[in-house]
């Protein structure tokens, strides 16, 4: 097994435990109209980041790879939106989701840093 697949591994294994926590912090959710629909839109973005991960290894292209990595980032970072919502309403606290925070920007930069790179292959 070479870097590179540890590394893709790895990533896809990361993206996927980041949509299990997502799924677990909305069932925890309060059950008011409000938070439903807020649930409802991190639940949507937070897993769209691991599928869209799976997806874009399976590209049939390094363009439609970094595409496909480009709704990770865009995806992660509304995640990230909805998380930081749902704690400036005060509807979970900070410290409850600090970590799952964290992961996020991880994935976020990680993403980032692969669609870099794939462009600058694909110039090359």
């Amino acid at each position: 097994m070479n870097a590179d697949h540890e590394t893709t591994v790895d990533f896809r294994q990361r993206t996927f435990d980041f949509a299990v926590r997502i799924v677990r912090m909305v069932r925890a959710l309060p059950r008011d109209s409000v938070t439903r629909e807020l649930g409802r839109q991190v639940l949507r973005s937070g897993t769209s980041v691991g599928a869209n991960a799976r997806a874009a290894k399976r590209g049939r292209s390094a363009a439609e790879f970094a595409a496909k990595l480009g709704i990770v980032e865009e995806e992660c970072d509304e995640t990230m939106f909805w998380i930081e919502l749902l704690i400036a309403t005060e509807t979970i606290p900070e410290k409850r989701v600090k970590a799952l925070l964290a992961e996020a920007e991880e994935i976020l930069r990680i993403t980032v840093a692969s669609i870099k790179t794939s462009r600058r292959n694909q110039k090359a």
